[in-house]
């Protein structure tokens, strides 16, 4: 058997399959991520993390045997700050991806100290919320009591890795999250940009995902109740994973990812850069990626769902269906925790326009879809024009079940999405790592099946191309206003 562990925004999820990707068992832990303040989200390593990590493991070997564990590989979301001391105890909340946007100073800092055509040019993109460097620069410069006390700094990712083999590994997809410590071109530590960021932290050493990394350890043994000394792979960020556990592996493929945040992977043939989009390290050794994430997707209709009093999800969503397409002529820009891709603008806010008496929830929550699909459009546009032709567009995640908002997208983008027979996720493709790593099964080997193909309705592109163009308007009318009011929503010393 293969373990599967994924730690994502909205819960953790573990796994268990056989060589042929069958599943033999799963679990599943909610959690929610915490936001101190605007701009910030946080999650406990320690206590919610590894916790759940140790709560999956038990459960699933109540039920399993054990023994017939051949292999293990974590990912979650990311790329994450963590540090810890020398007992492998965190310091402080994790700090998480590019919906954390606390380090506006340092992104400015570092980009000023080391020139952001050279940051461009090793890196593969500008700097962003999205780096794990800039947050290494604010823990120095705003917590340094917390920053000196630190023996070592993961990804969440690795810092599970490190409690089950004592091994302090970084794979090279979330190192090339890291910028700008990271030389994409070379597939290594910038030695210099490195020293400057991260200080007296030692530097991870790299792996690709599949690579087996460590052994489980006694303690981490008698925590989980996986068996000592069976092998653990590098693993990396969840929305690589998934991709993974979709087939996205050739040049043109992407994964559109309906989760808490909406991200977008695309393999890459050769290096390509574009400045509102990222260039990263893959899932296969050598390989390229072309990336995209928007702050809000699930996380805004969970948001509405709790505004409009728990009322359940499939209800909103047949209310959402009974709404028609543009929604009696409501807009609504999703940027309800800022914005990632294409804006990059973590003082964006939320606008929902068009408002009249006759509209209700079922309008309010059709067009919530319907803005994150002209979001989704907007990306798309940008990763045709920068990456590869796309030949291929696979839909995974959790909001894949609502059906609704599959037909959506298609209908506001005129594209095609392949929904995979198996939506397990991030955790699935943990799993085929974990037997590639162990060399269970050949390097190429792909688990992916399509279950439903999802197609566009032309009768609706010419509303959605009227609609599409209004969009596009919206934030630039309004960008100095938002701004005015994300000042209002700091929190001050009274």
């Amino acid at each position: 058997m293969f373990l599967g562990v994924d730690i994502g925004t909205g819960s953790s999820k573990a796994v268990l399959t056989d060589a042929a990707g069958v599943v033999l068992d799963s679990a599943t832990v909610m959690h929610d991520v915490a936001y101190p303040r605007p701009g910030w989200a946080e999650f406990d390593a320690e206590g919610g993390a590894w916790a759940e990590v140790v709560r999956l493991c038990r459960e699933l070997f109540s039920r399993n045997d054990a023994g017939a564990l051949a292999g293990v590989c974590v990912s979650a979301m990311g790329p994450c700050l963590v540090v810890t001391d020398e007992n492998l105890t965190p310091l402080r909340p994790a700090i998480l991806y590019g919906i954390d946007a606390r380090a506006v100073v340092e992104i400015r800092e570092l980009t000023e100290e080391f020139g952001a055509e050279a940051i461009f040019r090793d890196a593969g993109k500008v700097l962003s919320s999205q780096a794990v460097g800039p947050k290494l620069r604010w823990l120095r410069n705003r917590e340094p009591e917390v920053f000196a006390r630190a023996r070592n700094w993961h990804s969440l990712n690795s810092f599970i890795l490190a409690k089950l083999t004592g091994e302090l590994v970084v794979d090279h997809h979330t190192a090339s999250q890291c910028d700008p410590l990271y030389d994409l071109r070379g597939n290594r530590w910038h030695p210099e940009r490195y020293d400057a960021v991260a200080g007296h932290l030692p530097q991870p050493r790299l792996a690709w995902p599949a690579e087996v990394s460590g052994r489980v350890h006694r303690q981490a043994a008698d925590a989980t109740g996986l068996p000592e000394g069976v092998p653990v792979c590098a693993g990396t960020v969840d929305a690589w994973a998934e991709a993974f556990s979709a087939g996205v592996r050739q040049p043109g493929d992407l994964m559109l990812m309906y989760g808490s945040t909406m991200f977008f992977v695309q393999v890459l043939g050769e290096f390509r850069a574009e400045p509102k989009l990222w260039t990263t390290a893959g899932v296969d050794p050598g390989s390229l990626t072309l990336a995209a994430g928007m702050s809000t997707s699930g996380s805004l209709t969970t948001w509405l769902q709790r505004l409009f009093g728990d009322v359940p999800f499939e209800q909103l969503v047949a209310e959402a269906a009974a709404a028609p397409p543009g929604s009696d002529g409501l807009l609504l820009l999703p940027y309800f925790a800022g914005e990632r891709t294409p804006v990059f603008d973590p003082d964006a806010r939320g606008l929902i326009t068009g408002l009249s008496l006759r509209h209700g929830r079922g309008h309010l929550f059709r067009a919530a879809y319907e803005g994150i699909g002209f979001g989704i459009r907007q990306i798309l546009e940008y990763l045709e024009n920068s990456g590869e032709p796309i030949r291929r567009v696979a839909a995974v995640g959790g909001g894949t079940k609502a059906r609704l908002w599959t037909e959506i997208v298609s209908n506001i983008t005129g594209r095609e999405q392949l929904v995979p027979e198996q939506t397990i996720g991030a955790s699935y493709g943990d799993a085929l790592l974990a037997a590639i790593g162990t060399g269970a099964v050949p390097a190429a080997t792909d688990w992916a099946r399509t279950a439903a193909t999802v197609k566009p309705d032309p009768a609706t592109a010419p509303l959605y191309e009227k609609l599409y163009g209004t969009y596009g308007l919206l934030y630039p009318s309004n960008r100095e206003h938002m701004h005015v009011l994300a000042a209002l929503q700091e929190p001050t010393d009274e």
